[in-house]
């Protein structure tokens, strides 16, 4: 006859047995899950780089960030103060071409078209705003109200009074830098090479009054400028065609304008268009209007 105390160590074996052979089974089920998150873990990485690989996860944002950011901004101007001013809108702020150049074509009634390549990379907002006005027909029947003393054509504002342009105006962007100080004339070689200008013959800059509040105006250089102070023309371009008619029109002869200054043409020069092509494209051949129109004659110029 089994005795009690024999009993209860029996009892107490079977539960011990029982125990581990729960633990043995969680165990086991432990390590199963372990291995399976390891090897799910491992297959998400394989995949997840293989796509990184393939570009999967890249945004689409790089293949439009040019497009859709904006790239220039425009300060509105206050008409009410100015009277001069001409509201047409405002450019875009994004989408603007920002490689390579694009025509500009200058109509006048004083020879033949004057071409100007807009560089889209040095000044792509001060190329915009000439693009811009020129869809708007802003310069269309406009003047060049002066022959300046630095030796250029200022053109682009409708009132011909220098104080026109749109209601908006874009910041300088392209000023060429100041050149460095002379040397002192004990420490200066013989000959000094000959610094080149700032602004030479050809060069289409925009003019703002007061600088860097630049609209509709600008300069055509007719000759070779360099300023005695700190540069203040941002550069827009440069002319690739026409420049016969610009050395024609800078031999206009001047006269007092109201302010006294001996800069207003003798002789109205009439900009009858201004059109801009697209990015890359050549000008067209030379409008019949403007082909039939001769070039003042020298007696006119002087």
């Amino acid at each position: 006859m089994v005795s009690s105390k024999d009993r209860a160590r029996k009892l107490a074996r079977e539960k011990l047995d029982r125990q581990l052979a729960r633990r043995a089974v969680r165990e086991r089920r432990r390590r199963q899950i372990q291995a399976g998150l390891g090897a799910a873990v491992a297959l998400i990485l394989i995949v997840g780089g293989i796509a990184w690989l393939g570009g999967a996860f890249d945004s689409d944002d790089t293949k439009t960030d040019a497009a859709d950011s904006d790239v220039c901004a425009w300060t509105t101007q206050n008409a009410e103060s100015n009277k001069s001013l001409k509201d047409v809108g405002e450019p875009p702020t994004s989408g603007i071409p920002t490689e390579g150049t694009r025509p500009m074509t200058i109509t006048t009634d004083k020879g033949a078209p004057i071409v100007v390549a807009l560089d889209l990379v040095s000044a792509p907002c001060s190329a915009a705003d000439l693009s811009y006005l020129a869809g708007k027909q802003f310069y269309d029947n406009t003047t060049c109200h002066e022959i300046t003393t630095e030796g250029a054509i200022r053109c682009g504002d409708p009132s011909g009074t220098g104080q026109g342009g749109p209601t908006y105006s874009v910041y300088n962007e392209n000023v060429p830098p100041a050149p460095e100080p002379t040397p002192s004339a004990s420490s200066a070689p013989a000959k000094a090479p000959t610094a080149a200008p700032l602004y030479p013959k050809g060069t289409v800059a925009l003019i703002g009054d007061p600088p860097g509040t630049n609209g509709s105006q600008f300069l055509i250089f007719f000759k070779d400028f360099t300023p005695k102070g700190e540069p203040e023309y941002p550069i827009v371009g440069k002319v690739t065609g026409g420049m016969d008619t610009v050395a024609a029109i800078g031999k206009i002869a001047t006269v007092a304008n109201d302010a006294g200054d001996k800069v207003k043409p003798k002789d109205k020069i009439t900009v009858r268009s201004i059109t801009v092509g697209a990015p890359g494209t050549v000008p067209t051949t030379t409008p019949p209007a403007a082909a039939s129109s001769a070039a003042p004659s020298a007696s006119s110029q002087s």
